[in-house]
C-alpha cells in the first residue's frame, strides 16, 4: 500500500513558515541543496527542475503531491498554476477553483488520502501546512523534517489540531555542516502502541 509522507523544513522551535506565511528565512543552497536534490528530486518545483539539472529524472519516490490552499497559492501569486507538473497534484480547499487542469481540487483531505494509498503508485508526498498535517495526521504513515538550526518564535506550525498523541519513532538521521539535520520517523502501529 502507498504511504503518505509529510516532508517538510522546520526550526528548532517547531515551525514551518513565519506568521504570514514567510518561509525565506530558510537557507537553500550549498551541501544542504545538493543532498535535497540528491535524495528528493520529486520535489523541486517544475520550473526550477530546469536549472538544477534533473528536468528529467524520474520520480524515485513520490509520484503524488498533497498541499494546502496556502501552500499552493505561494507559487500562483506569480503566475505558477503548476508548480510540480511532473507529479499528480492535489490541492486541499472548498473555495478555490482549479486554475489548471493538472491541478486537482478537493475538499476533503482525508478521503482523499485514503483513496490513493488504494490505488497503485508510488508515495504520496504531503507539501504542506501546518492545518493539513493536523487534519490528516491519522493518515501520515511517514515524517521527514529538515529541521534548520533557527527560532523564530511564532508563526505556522508543523501540526496545528487537537491535542492528540500519535508516537512515531526515528528511523534514520543526516547531519549538515551548516546545521542542518534530517529526520525520517514512520509512525509507531497501534499495536506496538499496546505493547509499550
Amino acid at each position: 500500500m502507498r504511504k503518505l509522507t509529510y516532508y517538510v523544513a522546520a526550526t528548532v522551535d517547531g515551525y514551518i513558515a513565519g506568521p504570514d506565511g514567510q518561509f525565506d528565512f530558510f537557507p537553500f543552497g550549498g551541501e544542504d541543496l545538493a543532498a535535497l536534490v540528491a535524495d528528493f528530486p520529486e520535489t523541486m518545483p517544475t520550473p526550477a527542475r530546469g536549472p538544477l539539472g534533473i528536468a528529467d529524472r524520474a520520480a524515485e519516490r513520490f509520484d503524488t503531491v498533497v498541499m494546502g490552499r496556502a501552500t499552493y497559492e505561494v507559487g500562483l501569486k506569480d503566475g505558477l498554476t503548476s508548480p510540480y507538473d511532473h507529479l499528480k497534484q492535489y490541492v486541499i480547499s472548498s473555495t478555490l477553483t482549479s486554475p489548471d487542469p493538472a491541478v486537482n481540487v478537493v475538499d476533503d483531505p482525508g478521503a482523499l488520502v485514503r483513496e490513493l494509498k488504494k490505488q497503485d503508485g508510488m508515495g504520496i508526498w504531503l507539501c504542506g501546512g501546518g492545518k493539513l498535517a493536523g487534519a490528516l495526521r491519522d493518515e501520515i504513515d511517514e515524517l521527514i523534517i529538515k529541521r534548520n538550526p533557527i527560532v523564530i518564535g511564532s508563526g505556522i506550525p508543523l501540526f496545528d489540531g487537537p491535542f492528540t498523541p500519535t508516537n512515531f519513532t526515528p528511523v534514520t538521521a543526516r547531519s549538515f555542516d551548516s546545521g542542518l539535520t534530517i529526520t525520517t520517523f514512520s509512525k509507531v502501529s497501534p499495536t506496538a502502541d499496546a505493547r509499550d
